[in-house]
């Protein structure tokens, strides 16, 4: 029986593994569940699962939360702020640590979960773009498991049976992430100097939150992943390729030395990918419909539209520049994406923010968790006065 503390989990990622959970009581429960401020939806899942401990991230919400729980006759301990996260993820009674929360805010608790020798679920790719060799070592120092929850990454992993040694070791000549292609594919910048939130959060095949959504509309998503691909894989960014796929059924191949190819194919629903990593290296049911191929027909593939979508290449040309550049250019993103969400910044301004950001920052290589913090919040407040011009 494994037991979870679940960070994220009123977001997509979290709504899909408590659905497999669910459908695994006997191999499965929940010792810990956290929220952003989702008072509600969180108080609702204690009712439901029943966690030894839940934690608010916001200390502000920490009475409605306590006063929800008691009203439910919930008696579990109750934690709020980022050092309540750290302790839901190095708790020794929880062995698996799913590391949902979005963006920047959830690199201490998944850095302190690997620490821990925890079986690490990551679907919070901002963490390893932020700090891929702290994460790393922290994996290694913890003698834990770093297992990834994106459904591309967790495809390479599938196709890779020798990941832990390295592309040369396993004679793979390159990795394939696939991209939908997001709600504008098609489109050109032209297109596009109107974009609204709405419109960029309709994604065509997937339901993710509204960070992720606009990270897709833009390709910075899969800029990210590239840059999860590079540390989690152990490859140069040379051998990782992105191609565009829209029927999201081809979730990423593995192109090897002999001229095979493999590739994880399946319907676009994240409980494939939750389940896999819940039970590697076994297999178990997760909810999903088999693949019907006489029905989807036909299998397409095209080149990303680099020029058009610009985030792509910034994502590649920070990972090139080294350092810290990867953490300045989830910073940027991250503010520049709010400020769109926002209607502050209008959808082109995104990248254009992000090159800006680059360029302004110097981001040395960073040795701890307090100098990557560092360089992130120099980056933020150096985005945030380009998204003021900009916007202005």
């Amino acid at each position: 029986m494994r037991t979870l503390a679940l960070l994220g989990a009123t977001g997509s990622i979290g709504a899909s593994t408590l659905d497999v959970v669910a459908r695994h009581p006997q191999r499965f429960r929940i010792g810990a569940l956290a929220a952003h401020r989702s008072v509600a939806a969180l108080a609702d899942l204690c009712v439901r699962f029943r966690p030894e401990l839940a934690v608010i991230a916001d200390p502000a919400h920490e009475a409605d939360l306590r006063e929800r729980l008691a009203s439910a006759g919930i008696a579990c301990r109750i934690a709020s702020g980022p050092a309540a996260l750290v302790e839901a993820a190095v708790d020794p009674s929880f062995d698996t640590v799913v590391a949902a929360i979005v963006g920047a805010a959830g690199l201490e608790s998944t850095l302190a979960a690997a620490r821990a020798g925890k079986r690490v679920l990551l679907a919070n790719k901002e963490a390893i773009v932020m700090a891929g060799g702290l994460l790393l070592a922290a994996v290694h120092e913890g003698g834990g498991d770093l297992l990834p929850l994106d459904s591309e990454h967790n495809a390479v992993f599938q196709c890779l049976p020798g990941a832990r040694e390295g592309l040369a070791a396993a004679g793979v000549r390159r990795i394939l992430l696939t991209a939908s292609g997001g709600p504008f594919r098609g489109c050109r910048a032209a297109d596009l100097a109107d974009v609204t939130p709405e419109r960029a959060c309709a994604h065509p095949k997937w339901r993710m939150g509204r960070k992720i959504s606009v990270d897709s509309a833009t390709l910075m998503n899969k800029g990210l992943e590239v840059i999860e691909a590079h540390w989690l894989f152990d490859a140069p960014a040379e051998r990782i390729e992105v191609v565009v796929h829209p029927q999201s059924v081809v979730h990423s191949l593995v192109d090897y030395i002999d001229g095979s190819v493999l590739a994880q194919l399946g319907n676009p629903d994240m409980r494939t990918a939750i389940a896999h990593a819940l039970a590697w290296p076994a297999r178990i049911e997760a909810g999903v419909a088999p693949l019907d191929l006489l029905a989807l027909a036909r299998l397409e593939f095209e080149a990303p539209d680099r020029a058009t979508f610009r985030c792509l290449d910034l994502a590649y040309g920070a990972l090139a520049a080294g350092g810290s550049a990867t953490t300045v250019l989830n910073a940027a993103n991250e503010e520049a994406v709010a400020a769109f969400l926002e209607e502050r910044l209008p959808f082109l301004a995104i990248p254009e923010t992000i090159e800006r950001c680059l360029a302004a920052v110097d981001a040395p290589a960073a040795s701890h968790l307090a100098g990557v913090l560092d360089v992130d919040l120099t980056a933020r407040r150096q985005a945030r006065r380009i998204i003021a011009h900009l916007s202005g």
